[in-house]
């Protein structure tokens, strides 16, 4: 049986190199802070050797582990990939490591990646959903950098970047009134904020003399596969629907096809509006109404808010509101 090779180590760099392990590590934390020529010898003992640095030791050493937490309910036709991705790219840009983690929503599954997070000293943890009042504390107490996105919580934990649900319930409702609909079906998640947006839609749609509208709810995370049940409920109705308010752009697209498959024309015969403005809401035929974030955006106010940190500044709370835009398409 082969015997694996021992790993190479500081002290086979500076030996190599001629220097003392100080100065290698020096060379690799901060490498303005070594001579030129010191500097190359150090490279290219560590090319020769193939030596891999040990990032978490150092980090615990300068209080840098440059790991960043993103935690995201699921991968999969998720509303939060644009913006997760645009993030990835922000942080690499910045020098930092994104680990991404499934928390497909139970609070519990949160707490323990929380908690994995802050055991692996990260610099920072991006939240996208939210975490109960024991998780709070332990994150409130460590002293390490919470941005929350896609909400804008009253008391954040310790930042957070998002924009008002109440806000975009309220506005989908007017937009439905103004595009001349009557008879709205609201699908909602099983989660608080879709919760939000759902009230407000109702009390605005009430407010403005509509009827109560129709509505069903679906688990959360929302997918494709849920729009065949939906439609299912839809067509039972005792009066059918002109137009459909889903929870994520994934619902809508799956809705479209349905709609299609039974002989129904989209906007003519029922429209649909989605939510998030992910790509296939542009690539779907027909393209879909939704609603837009600016996920770029929310991806610079982190990187933003970590400079910040790194710096020293410890404001808090930090609230950054980027706002929505109701986009109008073909399919509604």
């Amino acid at each position: 049986m082969p015997v694996l090779p021992s790993p190479v180590t500081l002290d086979d760099v500076a030996a190599l190199a001629g220097v003392s392990t100080a100065t290698v590590s020096r060379f690799l934390n901060s490498p303005d802070m070594v001579a030129a020529k010191t500097g190359e010898r150090i490279r290219a003992a560590v090319d020769q050797l193939g030596y891999i640095p040990n990032l978490l030791a150092g980090g615990l050493a300068s209080n840098r582990s440059r790991l960043v937490a993103v935690l995201i309910p699921q991968l999969s036709g998720t509303i939060f990939s644009d913006i997760i991705e645009a993030m990835v790219a922000e942080l690499s840009a910045a020098g930092y490591v994104a680990m991404l983690g499934l928390t497909e929503l139970p609070q519990e599954q949160t707490a323990h990646l929380v908690h994995a997070a802050l055991a692996r000293r990260v610099e920072a943890i991006i939240l996208t959903n939210t975490v109960d009042s024991a998780t709070r504390a332990t994150l409130r107490r460590s002293g390490t950098t919470v941005i929350e996105i896609w909400d804008l919580p009253d008391e954040p934990v310790d930042a957070a970047i998002g924009f008002s649900h109440h806000a975009i319930g309220r506005d989908l409702a007017r937009f439905v009134r103004n595009r001349g609909y009557v008879r709205p079906y609201v699908i909602t998640a099983r989660g608080s904020r879709a919760q939000m947006r759902r009230d407000a839609f109702v009390a605005e749609w009430i407010e403005g003399g509509g009827a109560m509208p129709l509505e069903s709810q679906v688990p959360v995370p929302t997918r494709y596969g849920q729009a065949r049940g939906c439609f299912a409920e839809i067509r039972r109705s005792a009066v059918m629907p002109d137009v459909v308010i889903c929870g994520s752009d994934l619902l809508a697209q799956g809705l479209i096809v349905e709609a299609m498959a039974a002989g129904l024309s989209v906007p003519d015969d029922l429209a649909i509006i989605g939510f998030g403005n992910t790509r296939l809401a542009e690539e779907m035929r027909p393209t879909i109404s939704s609603v837009d974030i600016d996920g770029a955006r929310i991806a610079r106010e982190v990187v933003g808010i970590m400079a910040r940190r790194a710096e020293g500044s410890r404001e808090t709370p930090v609230r950054i509101d980027v706002g929505f835009r109701l986009i109008a398409r073909e399919s509604a």
